[in-house]
């Protein structure tokens, strides 16, 4: 058997210095690299495996030389176990349906995040994003990769709706969750939890061990969710290791 030998090597760049965009009165740098055109599933898997995180077409990591706050956390499918509110939220959501689609980016999407970033996100820099940026961030790219839909269900009088969708790549692992968003007027259903418990159970169903979040940056408001999911895993310079909800 003959082993493949990558044609040429990746190519690493350092971003300068901007104020961090989860920690105040911080600053931040990002190294990347740009996903090869004939080999994108398998540099995105063993870059996904070192902390990298995809958009679009580019993989990249916190390159901060004065602060380590981001860790690239993945939750163990097989000894994550339900508690009450987990198997509560499952419930309320039962009537969605959930449909695996093509990474085509739709009006009907692209609608519900606005919705979303306008109410969750107000400050936040994806708010500027227009049209022709979130087909960019849904269709370019050559790695293994699909949308997650959640629409109501027949029984409901807007049946159909699409009510919340996630972005998400397959590694060979696991599954990477890479960007979700959610009607926020319905709150009562905790559809961003939900999104996550819902792929938890869609690896389980292929045998993939891992659910990859993206990172957990302590004392970000927006990334602290992730600690609730335990057990947990973060990458430090042991490779990947317990994190507790501390």
């Amino acid at each position: 058997m003959t082993e493949h030998v990558p044609t040429r090597q990746l190519r690493f760049y350092v971003t300068a210095e901007s104020p961090c965009a989860y920690l105040p009165d911080r600053m931040e740098k990002k190294v990347f690299a740009h996903l090869p055109f004939d080999s994108g599933a398998a540099v995105n898997d063993s870059l996904s495996h070192a902390g990298f995180r995809r958009s679009q077409n580019i993989a990249y990591r916190p390159a901060c030389e004065k602060c380590a706050a981001c860790v690239s956390v993945r939750i163990p499918v097989d000894r994550y176990v339900h508690n009450r509110t987990d198997r509560k939220i499952i419930n309320r959501n039962r009537d969605l349906d959930r449909r695996i689609v093509d990474p085509v980016a739709t009006e009907e999407q692209y609608a519900l995040l606005k919705t979303y970033l306008a109410a969750r996100h107000p400050d936040g820099g994806m708010n500027d994003m227009g049209e022709e940026d979130f087909v960019t961030m849904v269709e370019d790219t050559n790695v293994r990769t699909h949308v997650a839909e959640y629409r109501l269900g027949p029984d409901h009088a807007e049946a159909g709706r699409l009510v919340a969708f996630t972005l998400v790549d397959l590694l060979s692992d696991g599954l990477s969750m890479v960007y979700s968003a959610y009607d926020p007027n319905l709150s009562k259903r905790s559809l961003g939890r939900y999104a996550v418990l819902d792929h938890l159970y869609q690896s389980s169903r292929i045998n993939l061990p891992y659910l990859y979040l993206g990172y957990w940056v302590q004392g970000a408001k927006t990334m602290d969710y992730k600690a609730q999911y335990q057990p947990l895993e973060g990458l430090t310079l042991f490779g990947w290791q317990p994190l507790s909800n501390d």
